[in-house]
């Protein structure tokens, strides 16, 4: 059942921001952005000309970042191969023909909720049980040392878990999913409570430096399910061929689409602007229907230093993407320069714009390259999640991390091959490297109703229409004064000039695949309505919004190649008992306490999963459930809660309806903790490790039952 109750250990430091955050966790995961300022300062009201003029990918090429013309790079054309991809393995087929549909079940929602708390466990309702599958430092590769806090090492970090588990997919090995491969993100790292008698990152030694960098990226385990249970535990013997670390420091991944090889991508070091080395900051992410990751790269303008000598459209850019131009260390540095300069913008001005794409891996392939796709625009990308069209379309539905940023989807040109052979996979592999790239813009039916408080319209919800805009189509720019490649590289510059909604830190965007419509995860904005920021609107009807809300789309006719929808926003989130709260019109007397919305998953009756991060109701962040449709709509309990200082992240819910995997996300990340002195000693007893766990129901019911 339910963890024994760890002892509570002393709370040091606690320092939290507004929205519920611990000021060591705005350090660390983006830089501490909230203290910069908005990036999004743009006045895009939306004017019809300025989609109407298509620029083809021939068009004039502007300067760009200002390196390219310093090192006197030519055409924008992709050179020769880059010896990385020489060997490239061919694709193997997976067990399952769709991973993007599910079993549909009959799953009525009725646990008893797992009350807040403050606890330094990992909590479940009567009924059910969990463990831990994997942890920072547990083997990956075969052969890898056993982890030594004490004694780190490039080499065992290379081959061992990295650092904070985000996004979460178990891929089944077989049709009875008794094997599966487990892949995950590793978003970001915390050196203060990675490495011993940690000082500050001038401190640390290059090898820790590269230590940090192979703790970033992306791992695939095997796992295999304990008998017929909803347990899964990590296989440590044989020769696991699957097992693979993807990290920033080593792996090369392929640029593809209209913007591989611009003079915007080139380097010194590449410059065939094809072949990037590593991931940053890879946080939610999603499956497609056969069966490769999508990944999404975030906060990656943490990273980069030396943007203060940039000037012109070269500044402008690095400001709209959150790269400070005033500072050569801002606050938050992780000086990875001192370690490679390709992340000093002084000496490398184009790395940058090699950071913020959707990474497709395929863990079914060892060996295989990823690769990052400029088809689907550059933004600090939540994740991005796929739906097929009526038609067979893949349409993938992507959130921009920020405050005031956008809403984004992209429709394939090529149609998914639903036959599950070599050569259906082949094509499916190159389904996302073209297509229509779209922008949302919402429109309202109450807009002079709106207050700022969250008061409910006299229609009794907030709701509107919307429209998608093409900012790439057919190969062409719809976006005028803006080619092709630099309405890729420079996507929220596009989305300024035609006028997209800005809203409130849209983090996971995912199809229900039972009722086809589209969610949205708005995490906050504590800006909205502040200052001289934009106020609320009905999209996002509250001023300084340190709870966040869940926005639903659906496609009109069903149709999600279309450029219509309708929306509205069935959960505004926060403590029941605050009337600028709402769900679906359920009894808020009986309704769990949520705040921060992050991830969002669905169980086979399409009940929403919604895990958060950065709790501003001062409990511990939790995993949640709601009924969509039925009596019980609305009805939305917390199933789970995380250690004391952690986030929830993937959650990950089995095809058969029989566990669910959460990351634990930076446990005991408070300020003032340390590996000597932590804020939480979860899994193990000790010191905080990032980890993932599942749970199941000891009853073998379906999660939620």
């Amino acid at each position: 059942m339910t963890d024994q109750i760890r002892r509570q250990l002393p709370i040091v430091g606690v320092a939290k921001v507004s929205h519920g955050r611990d000021r060591m966790t705005c350090l660390y995961r983006c830089g501490n952005a909230c203290d910069h300022p908005v990036p999004n300062v743009s006045d895009n009201d939306y004017f019809g000309d300025m989609v109407k003029s298509e620029v083809t990918r021939r068009g004039v090429m502007r300067a760009g970042a200002a390196g390219a013309v310093a090192l006197g790079l030519g055409g924008a054309g992709v050179l020769s191969a880059s010896p990385a991809f020489a060997t490239e393995p061919a694709p193997a087929v997976p067990p399952v023909g769709d991973f993007t549909t599910m079993t549909e079940q009959t799953t009525n929602l009725t646990f008893k909720a797992v009350a807040p708390n403050r606890v330094d466990a990992l909590v479940v309702p009567n009924g059910y049980d969990h463990s831990v599958v994997i942890r920072w430092g547990d083997t990956v590769v075969p052969g890898a040392p056993k982890f030594n806090v004490h004694g780190q090492t490039l080499d065992a970090q290379l081959k061992q878990f990295g650092y904070n588990n985000d996004f979460v997919a178990v891929l089944p090995l077989d049709k009875n999913a008794t094997r599966a491969l487990l892949v995950c993100n590793h978003e970001y790292t915390n050196e203060d409570l990675m490495f011993p008698n940690f000082v500050s990152q001038d401190a640390l030694s290059l090898e820790q430096v590269k230590i940090a960098m192979a703790a970033h990226g992306m791992s695939v385990v095997e796992i295999e399910r304990v008998g017929k249970t909803g347990e899964y535990v990590l296989v440590k013997s044989g020769s696991r061929p699957y097992n693979r670390r993807v990290t920033a420091l080593t792996t090369h991944f392929k640029m593809t689409g209209p913007a591989a090889g611009s003079d915007l991508l080139k380097t010194a070091a590449d410059p065939t602007g094809t072949d990037v080395i590593g991931t940053l900051n890879n946080c939610a992410g999603g499956v497609t229907p056969w069966g490769t990751i999508l990944s999404g790269e975030e906060n990656f303008n943490q990273y980069f230093v030396g943007a203060e000598t940039s000037t012109g459209d070269a500044k402008a850019r690095f400001n709209r993407y959150g790269i400070d131009t005033v500072n050569h260390y801002p606050s938050g540095s992780r000086k990875w320069d001192r370690a490679d300069e390709r992340f000093d913008l002084t000496k490398n001005p184009n790395e940058a714009n090699r950071f913020g794409w959707i990474v497709e891996f395929d863990p079914f392939t060892p060996g295989s390259t990823p690769r990052k796709h400029t088809a689907m625009g550059r933004v600090k990308h939540e994740g991005a999640n796929i739906i097929k069209s009526r038609d067979a379309k893949a349409v993938a539905y992507m959130g921009d991390d920020e405050r005031f940023d956008y809403l984004y989807k992209f429709v394939s040109d090529k149609k998914v091959d639903g036959r599950n052979t070599p050569e259906a996979r082949k094509h499916n592999l190159t389904v996302l490297e073209s297509g229509t790239l779209y922008v949302a813009k919402l429109g309202f039916t109450s807009a002079t109703e709106i207050d700022g408080t969250g008061k409910l319209p006299t229609d009794g919800a907030f709701n509107g229409t919307g429209t998608w805009i093409p900012l790439v189509k057919g190969g062409k720019s719809m976006v005028e004064g803006m080619t092709v490649e630099e309405v890729l590289v420079f996507t929220r510059l596009a989305g300024d000039k035609v006028g997209a909604t800005k809203m409130d830190r849209p983090e996971d965007v995912e199809p229900n695949p039972v009722n086809r419509k589209i969610y949205v995860a708005l995490t906050n904005n504590t800006n909205r309505g502040v200052g001289t920021n934009p106020a609320a609107d009905e999209a996002n009807p509250r001023n300084a919004n340190k709870h966040g809300h869940i926005l639903e789309i659906t496609e009109d006719n069903d149709d999600h190649t279309g450029t219509t929808f309708t929306w509205q926003i069935p959960i505004v989130c926060g403590d029941p008992t605050d009337p600028a709260t709402y769900f679906m019109g359920y009894d808020k007397t009986k309704v769990s306490p949520i705040s921060c919305p992050d991830n969002v998953a669905f169980d086979g009756a399409g009940n929403l999963w919604i895990s958060t991060d950065g709790n501003a109701l001062q409990s511990n962040d939790g995993l949640f459930a709601v009924p969509l449709e039925g009596p019980e709509k609305g009805h939305l309990k917390q199933f789970l809660s995380v250690p004391f200082g952690a986030e929830t992240c993937g959650p990950w819910i089995t095809d058969d309806n029989k566990s669910v995997f959460v990351a634990v996300q930076h446990p005991g990340e408070i300020s003032g903790a340390s590996v000597a002195s932590p804020a939480s000693n979860w899994p193990d007893g000790d010191f905080a490790k990032p980890g993932i766990a599942v749970t199941w129901s000891v009853w073998n019911k379906n999660i939620g039952a």
